[in-house]
């Protein structure tokens, strides 16, 4: 099976993944909801703007590829799902692939404390293992790429993107001290934007709740 997956398409799909690990109770996404985190300004790099038509398309164009759809069984307003079970991935890579589709190309470091709100990985030899797995996996999920001068480490991006955007990567210059104030200051917000998230999600299932239990006494 052959992954090529644009930025939306991407977006979509690892926010559908991220949502289902980190607030399994608000999962599967409303439209709304899902929208929201795409356009999350805390782990996201880049920050998107997404309106609705987009992300219906990604939407459509996922599902027709069989990597999310609309949930069955959940009541009148419509949710949606990832499929990506039909990688078989485990938990440990399903949160870096998750990390690498929302952040891009990263270090082994910072996956590893990036993707420690999905799952929490003590070493950094732990983390390497899991991107040879996603390397190694058939269709190919993650590369590594070639280090950038004046770089201690070497970086990983995803494949899911195709070939196109990992040359994009290999491409861009390192971005050194800028990256690690810029990833300082992601960290620091993570907590409040799981908090808002998380609020946003409640909302939206008490809206929800009142729709439905107001229609009781429409009809």
């Amino acid at each position: 099976m052959e992954l090529h997956l644009d930025a939306v398409e991407r977006r979509v799909l690892a926010s559908l993944l991220e949502k289902e690990i980190t607030t399994p109770d608000y999962y599967p996404l409303t439209l709304n909801a899902l929208l929201a985190a795409c356009n999350q300004k805390s782990n996201r790099e880049p920050v998107m703007e997404l309106d609705e038509p987009a992300v219906r398309a990604a939407l459509r164009s996922l599902e027709e590829k069989r990597l999310a759809g609309v949930a069955r069984g959940e009541g009148r307003v419509a949710r949606f799902e990832h499929r990506m079970e039909i990688l078989n991935l485990g938990r440990r890579e399903s949160a870096v692939l998750c990390t690498l589709l929302l952040r891009g190309a990263q270090t082994p470091g910072e996956l590893r404390g990036r993707s420690e709100r999905m799952h929490r990985m003590e070493e950094l030899d732990e983390v390497q293992l899991v991107l040879q797995k996603l390397i190694e996996h058939d269709p190919p999920l993650a590369v590594l790429l070639p280090r950038q001068p004046g770089t201690k480490e070497s970086r990983y991006a995803d494949r899911l993107g195709g070939e196109e955007l990992v040359s994009h990567e290999a491409a861009s210059p390192a971005t050194g001290e800028c990256a690690v104030a810029a990833s300082g200051r992601d960290d620091r917000l993570d907590a409040l934007e799981a908090e808002v998230a998380q609020l946003r999600a409640e909302v939206e299932s008490l809206r929800q709740q009142l729709a439905e239990f107001r229609s009781q006494f429409e009809n």
